[in-house]
């Protein structure tokens, strides 16, 4: 049985026409749905509007997808009691839909588990846990559709995953997304399980994402840079801001918040006490000197609030001026899909560069569970995805201590060949 979308021919909005095609019958029916798309946003390969992450037709997309199963799942029961299905019959039955809306998922579906545990858990996560959460839930809706049929607890299995993968790949979803999302529905097979509902979830082995982006950060050599380009007036508190946060490793969500209010006195040393807004963590964290350089310049006030779009347009901007011209290779967003490209670096900077540039450049020369205290990172293994492995300052220092080895050896070698030619020479004059 195949469901096929199509517009009219005629008119400016069109009207989504839906053709459902059973070759083991010899049954075709075409009926007109009660959506409409302009024709310039509608993709006839795909058969969707061409952008489903834009508002409305995220919306309309769910309502098409939601049209399509209900009507398999009529067809499929009146094909088990051996009734027959006409032209009359599957309108009224997809104008009946379409006015009932959504409705709630079977139990024994994995969406309705998924939708259950979110529920349970919204008021412990964070909101962008929160957000990523609903991401896998719509994914696996969309992901429903693409099988036309909806998914049972009990069948998640092997090939589930196959084919979420091969879905993923061919939406062109990157690795770390489809890998998260599977690993999410072993989460909410676990919760399933403690439930007593009997699962899969034993049999699946999931490997972990391959973590092989190109982290960036700035590097001391840059952030000096940065520090003394000048720039626009405009672009002061931004460029302060990016130091600040390069400096005390927090998430654009805690560092555009601190206040003056948060500063506390610690055996003499200035600090700053706050909650992070998605660990919920406590954290106290000594200040760097050049933090509280930048608070005496602006009378010992931090710079003033900024959105975190107007913040990321604006340290590019700032990062251009400093001629931050070396060629990185970086994921950039274009429209809803990122790619891999090869930029300059002031073109993919972004708020969280200041994290990871903190992580990187401390990493090392700091014990690690000090700067774990600071980040709020739980576990070594999380904060070393905030590593930079291609660390060129690391890379030099590296070398520095081969040369001096090197050296070293050789002064040696050179002192014991001057000792045993001494000790000849001595003998020689004896004789």
């Amino acid at each position: 049985m195949t469901f096929q979308f199509f517009l009219t021919t005629n008119g400016g909005l069109k009207k989504i026409n839906l053709k459902i095609s059973d070759p083991s019958k010899n049954t075709h029916f075409i009926f007109r749905t009660p959506f409409s798309i302009d024709e310039n946003d509608w993709d006839p390969k795909k058969e969707r509007p061409k952008n489903i992450y834009i508002k409305k037709y995220k919306r309309l997309y769910e309502k098409m997808n939601n049209l399509k199963l209900e009507l398999k799942q009529y067809i499929e029961k009146k094909n088990e009691i051996g009734k027959s299905i006409n032209q009359r019959l599957l309108s009224a039955k997809a104008k009946q839909i379409y006015a009932e809306g959504k409705k709630e998922f079977f139990e024994s579906t994995l969406l309705h588990f998924m939708q259950l545990y979110i529920s349970t858990k919204e008021n412990l996560i964070c909101t962008s846990t929160y957000k990523r959460y609903k991401v896998f839930f719509n994914l696996l809706q969309r992901f429903e559709a693409h099988m036309m049929s909806r998914l049972r607890i009990d069948e998640i299995n092997a090939t589930f995953i196959k084919d979420f993968m091969i879905f993923g790949k061919e939406e062109q979803y990157s690795e770390n997304t489809i890998y998260r999302t599977i690993h999410f529905v072993k989460t909410i097979l676990n919760f399933a399980e403690r439930k007593g509902i009997r699962t899969c979830v034993r049999e699946l082995e999931i490997k972990r994402e391959k973590q092989n982006k190109e982290i960036i950060t700035l590097n001391e050599h840059e952030l000096i840079q940065i520090k003394k380009t000048n720039v626009p007036v405009e672009l002061q508190a931004a460029k302060d801001w990016l130091i600040i946060s390069c400096y005390t490793g927090q998430r654009f969500s805690d560092f555009m918040h601190f206040s003056t209010d948060q500063l506390i006195q610690i055996d003499g040393r200035t600090c700053i006490s706050f909650v992070q807004q998605k660990t919920q963590k406590q954290i106290i964290l000594p200040l760097h000197p050049t933090v509280l350089n930048i608070l005496r310049k602006n009378n010992s006030q931090f710079p003033s609030l900024m959105d975190m779009k107007d913040y990321n347009d604006c340290i590019k901007r700032i990062a251009k001026i400093a001629k931050l011209n070396e060629r990185v290779n970086a994921k950039k967003r274009f429209g809803f899909r990122s790619k891999n490209v090869e930029t300059e670096k002031w073109n993919v900077i972004s708020s969280h560069i200041g994290r990871r540039s903190f992580a990187t450049n401390f990493y090392g020369k700091i014990p690690t569970p000090l700067l774990m205290e600071a980040t709020g990172h739980s576990t070594e293994q999380m904060f070393l995805r905030y590593i930079n492995p291609v660390n060129m300052e690391n890379v030099i220092s590296l070398g520095k201590y081969f040369d001096k080895m090197y050296t070293d050896r050789n002064l040696s070698a050179n002192i014991m060949q001057s000792s045993q030619s001494n000790k000849h020479f001595k003998i020689e004059s004896i004789k």
